[in-house]
């Protein structure tokens, strides 16, 4: 596809987006809810054709050298298809935000004024990777009553075109328009370029990909984004705190899963318990081979512990997102030390403070300027499935329009409704 006609293809796509997002706003909870409920049937229904379309995109992207890992994120699994159609399922279920009023009050003129919600309109979703960001990207489009243009990564064009055709046909099949969830069909990078820069069509942008793929959105976007740019979250153990809790709270903060946003990569202790829970962790990570970068009353404690990989810790490393089996780790004096860091390093996605003391913990839920913040429980709860959201888009570190998980509601906005009786103002 040559330029001109990416250009081309991607003011259709708008045109039509825009179109079938009036459709989708005044569609019945009840036709929305139909579509994911089929959606989730096609997908287990036809999940050994999934895998064929899934396959040829793993034989290319072997091919091209795309290390394992990554290749690992591109396959359409039944286990991973079976939870897309969960998630459909979970969403049907769930109340209907669409045209609620809220906070409705009578002021002293007579009239009565609220919020109405609704959908935000036509959003972009520009994503790497994962095939099934595709079913949850749509799913949440059709349960929000917006219409969206989807973007996938190159090496999974043939997974998101299969799994876009189900979605259509879902669509179709509750008579709701086609077109409230297209795919860009060409792998051509121009295409980004035009969507995000089609205000009279797109109404938000949402990246979801590594930092360089945001960092360019964000630049050159001409319509709103939705981001995160990064997730260098911390977990805090306070003096006083449950030492073994701690321990357990820490490991599967940083542990149970390497890759995810919402990983722990930097580990504050209190000096009151440092000599105490240190070694302790210590012990945890040495045994999973998890790199410890250490400032040198961190490292001076965890040299006592055998097999334990340690580093000192240079200043970028309080900034970094390893995603990868590394910590950083830091001995603070207690809680404004551990805050005032906090604030300064961390990239605003979620923190968590480990402690007995409750006056420590609401100053910490207070003064800790993140998305997301804990106490006593693992920086991996970050998501919006966990949250009771049903599902997510992203994670967003924005303040506005969205903050952290990005569900149903971060899909919508509030207009003012006024309602009266014949009330003039004098």
């Amino acid at each position: 596809m040559n330029e001109l006609n990416t250009v081309e293809h991607m003011q259709a796509l708008g045109q039509q987006a825009k179109q079938a997002s009036a459709a989708m706003a005044r569609a019945s909870a009840t036709a929305k809810n139909r579509a994911l409920r089929h959606l989730a049937a096609l997908l287990r229904a036809n999940t050994q054709a999934l895998q064929l379309d899934n396959a040829k995109d793993l034989e290319r992207a072997r091919a091209a050298g795309l290390a394992e890992p990554m290749v690992d994120r591109l396959k359409l699994s039944p286990q991973v298809l079976e939870t897309c159609a969960q998630g459909c399922e979970q969403l049907a279920a769930m109340p209907d935000v669409i045209g609620e009023i809220i906070g409705l009050k009578q002021v002293p003129s007579g009239i009565r004024v609220g919020q109405m919600r609704v959908p935000i309109g036509v959003f972009g979703m520009i994503f790497e990777s994962r095939p099934n960001v595709t079913i949850e990207a749509a799913s949440l489009s059709i349960k929000s009553g917006n219409a969206c243009i989807l973007r996938g990564g190159s090496e999974a064009i043939e997974s998101n075109k299969a799994l876009t055709r189900l979605v259509q046909q879902a669509l179709a099949d509750s008579g709701l328009p086609i077109e409230a969830v297209q795919l860009v069909q060409t792998t051509d990078r121009a295409a980004v370029g035009q969507l995000i820069t089609m205000p009279q069509f797109v109404d938000v942008v949402i990246p979801r990909g590594g930092k360089g793929l945001i960092e360019r959105i964000s630049a050159e976007a001409k319509v709103p984004v939705i981001k995160h740019l990064d997730g260098n979250c911390h977990t805090y153990v306070d003096d006083p705190c449950d030492i073994e809790m701690a321990v357990k709270v820490a490991d599967n903060a940083k542990t149970q899963k390497y890759s995810p946003c919402n990983a722990s990569e930097s580990l504050l202790v209190a000096s009151g318990v440092a000599d105490e829970f240190l070694p302790k962790i210590g012990a945890v990570y040495a045994a999973k081979h998890v790199e410890m970068r250490c400032c040198p009353k961190a490292k001076a404690i965890l040299s006592q512990v055998t097999g334990a990989v340690l580093k000192d810790a240079t200043e970028q490393d309080w900034f970094e997102e390893y995603l990868a089996p590394i910590i950083s780790i830091k001995v603070v004096d207690g809680v404004d030390e551990a805050i005032a860091h906090i604030n300064q390093y961390s990239s605003h996605h979620t923190d968590a403070i480990l402690t007995r003391d409750h006056v420590h913990a609401q100053r910490f839920l207070r003064e800790v300027d993140s998305a997301s913040v804990m106490v006593n429980t693992s920086t991996r709860f970050a998501d919006g499935f966990e949250y009771g959201l049903g599902a997510e888009i992203g994670i967003s570190t924005d303040k506005f329009h969205a903050r952290g998980p990005v569900g149903i509601e971060g899909l919508t906005s509030l207009k003012y409704v006024v309602l009266g009786e014949g009330e003039v103002r004098g």
